[in-house]
């Protein structure tokens, strides 16, 4: 299979951490899409994904699945005897599902609006608000204090385990800091989860 990527990207870089977790990159061959230069505009890579993005993964039979969590999921599913991200239990999908749509809604969106709207690097095809960008960044501030809060007693955000929570997240701090956006010093108990997830080997691919 085949998975177009922007390695720089977060959301690329979401997926590359899952299959990493579940001893799986060598599935895969990864191609660069370089998104400056509007390689994900051209016609060949619309036919593959006409919202456009990246990561779009490409099986052997030519079929292409979209969106960070459904290629996910399709890891999930197709290797259930490696470590499972998504949940074992009823509860443990419900609360990592709940988890996830969070972080994705009230965390990266933002993140990302804050990206696309302050920093100019879409300029060329998108009409950018800066004031839009910069309420969007007071969000993302606010969601880590309220992470700050919820991780004072855990060492996971759910399911006192690694799971796809957490890589979310992980990769949404990291990438905040392209707008300059970093953990606060007060937010001890997110730093310390910050530096422990840092530490796995699935956050260096």
């Amino acid at each position: 299979m085949k998975i177009f990527e922007t390695k720089t990207a977060p959301n690329p870089r979401r997926v590359r951490m899952f299959m990493a977790e579940k001893g799986l990159l060598e599935k895969a061959e990864f191609i660069e899409i370089d998104l400056q230069k509007g390689e994900n505009l051209t016609p060949e890579y619309v036919a593959r994904n006409p919202m456009k993005k990246v990561p779009v993964m490409e099986l052997d039979d030519g079929i292409c699945i979209s969106e960070t969590m459904a290629i996910c999921r399709y890891f999930e599913e197709s290797y259930p005897e490696t470590p499972t991200l998504l949940g074992d239990t009823p509860i443990e999908k419900a609360t990592i599902e709940q988890w996830v749509r969070w972080i994705e809604f009230y965390f990266f969106t933002p993140t990302g609006m804050c990206f696309q709207h302050t920093s100019g690097y879409f300029k060329d095809r998108m009409n950018p608000i800066k004031e839009w960008g910069e309420e969007c960044g007071k969000s993302v501030n606010k969601f880590m204090a309220f992470l700050d809060g919820h991780l004072a007693d855990r060492e996971f955000i759910c399911c006192d385990r690694f799971t796809a929570a957490d890589i979310n997240a992980f990769t949404t701090v990291a990438f905040a800091r392209v707008v300059n956006i970093r953990i606060l010093p007060e937010h001890t108990h997110l730093q310390a989860w910050y530096d422990r997830i840092k530490a796995r080997s699935s956050a260096q691919v």
